[in-house]
Parts: C-alpha cells; structure tokens; sequence
C-alpha cells in the first residue's frame, strides 16, 4: 500500500466510517494527524479521537473546505441535508481540487452532483469528483467487498486513490453506477446471507444432537473453510458441491430436501428482491 499524503475528512463516524479509519491507519496509507471526522455526537468524536488520534470537528462545511478527500459515511436519509448545507453555503466555493467519496447506500451520483455542482462554471464541476460506492460489514475485519462507480470528472488518478482506500479493508470492482443496486443486492447485503445459512445450519446440528456452543463453531469454520476452497480452487462452486456429493451419501440426502424446498430458487428471488428496493430507494 502506497501512503496518500493528503487530508481526508469523514463526515459521519458510524460502523463503516470507523472501519475504513482504522483500515488506513493500519495499513499507514493515512497519518492519524491528516485524518479528520465529524459527528454529531460529541461523545464518538471524543471516542474515536481517544481510539485513532484523529482531528475532530462539528463543522461539516469547514471539513469539506479544508480537506482534499470527503467521504461521505452518513446514512442515505441524512445525504441531502448534509450535501444540501455544504453546497449552499454562501462560502462555498471550490478552488482546489476534491475527490467526494460516498458511502450511502442508494444515494445516486445525480443528487450529489445536484447539490455540490452549484456553480454555473462546469470547470468548477470539474474540481469535484464524486465516486459512489458500496461496501459491506465485513470490512470491519478488513474482509470487505465494494463496488465502486465514478462520475464523469473523476480521472485515473481519482480513481487509483478511492480503489487505495477501499482495498485497505478488502476487495473491490468497478461497475457502471447502474449496476450498483446488483452489487448492493449481491455483496452489500450478501453477509446477511450468509448469517442467515450459518443460523440454519447451527439449529440443524443442534436438532441432529451437537451441542449449540459447538454447531456454532463447526457452522463458522466450515463457512471459513469452503470459502477458502471456493477462493483458492480452480473448480467453479457447482463443480465443488458435485465433489463432495457422492450418489446416496448424506450430502445427496441434504440436497435433494433443498432442491424439494427450491432453496436455490428463493436465494435468487431474494437477490431480486434486494435489486428492485436498492433501485427504489434510489429514486
């Protein structure tokens, strides 16, 4: 990892915002000291100072002027009066060039463009990139996969410094913004898919007569592990799964009661699902 010499502010100090901290802390790509956050909770801008040794502020707009990079980590519903205040400001002016990162899910390039492009100037719009992107909770042990999606104005170098930052906490792509609700249906909310077969997976054991504190870990360990297999192998996952199926053995036994139940079919649909309410949250 490279060292960006550059300030960075986060507007918004929850979960994410906190995680993507600590990864760049960790990973040295940023120095506490060039590292600013605000909150309107005074008591996390004491924590998260007494934690990392950041700088804190309660101004957002001052945060904005001052810093070179802004990531955006507040939730969707908070985006427009918080854009809205930055961009309306009667200081507001952009001279120096700023990459604004955003974080909030559903929360399209256009309404951010709409409230910081004010200017009439588009070489003043130029000085602005925007880079959306979607993160998941597994970035809080630096386990994270993003999408990211980039505005008209935001060049190679841009997108280098944003790809830099979200690879601190995990793995990244790029995807046209329309694709970003997939991503978000995906990864964004895929975690909870999976917590979701882990929850499955602990009461059939503890049905099948394991004790619950040990099906809670032999669930984990063999998510971990067949996630490896699936990362590491050359076997795409269906070629996997016929591996470990042998003719009326107990896995074919598990399987055939899935495909009774057309499990497959109510993951897809889920995903869907997810797709269509990103979409609408994002109108």
């Amino acid at each position: 990892m490279i060292r960006i010499k550059k300030k960075i502010a986060f507007i918004g100090s929850g979960n994410m915002g906190e995680a993507i901290i600590g990864a760049l802390i960790s990973a040295s790509i940023f120095k506490p000291s060039d590292i600013y956050i605000s909150d309107i909770r005074a008591e996390r801008l004491d924590e998260m100072k007494k934690t990392y040794g950041v700088n804190t502020d309660t101004d957002n707009f001052r945060l904005f002027s001052e810093c070179d990079i802004i990531i955006m980590a507040v939730k969707p519903q908070q985006m427009d009066d918080i854009l809205t205040g930055i961009g309306n400001n009667p200081n507001y002016k952009v001279s120096n060039r700023k990459l604004v990162i955003s974080i909030a899910a559903g929360f399209p390039i256009k309404k951010m463009e709409a409230a910081l492009y004010t200017a009439p100037d588009e070489k003043e719009h130029a000085r602005i990139p925007i880079v959306r992107v979607m993160p998941n909770t597994p970035a809080l042990v630096l386990s994270a996969m993003s999408g990211m999606s980039p505005n008209k104005h935001a060049n190679a170098d841009d997108i280098d410094v944003c790809r830099t930052i979200l690879e601190s906490m995990g793995r990244v792509i790029e995807f046209e913004e329309s694709d970003l609700d997939g991503v978000t249906a995906l990864s964004g909310s895929g975690p909870a898919y999976v917590f979701f077969l882990a929850e499955s997976m602990i009461v059939g054991g503890i049905k099948a007569g394991i004790k619950p504190e040990d099906a809670k870990i032999m669930a984990i360990q063999t998510i971990k592990g067949a996630a490896k297999l699936m990362e590491t192998s050359d076997d795409s996952p269906e070629e996997l799964r016929r591996k470990v199926t042998s003719p009326g053995g107990t896995t074919e036994a598990a399987l055939n009661v899935f495909e009774e139940c057309n499990i497959k079919d109510s993951i897809v649909k889920g995903i869907v699902a997810a797709d269509n309410r990103a979409a609408q949250l994002g109108q």
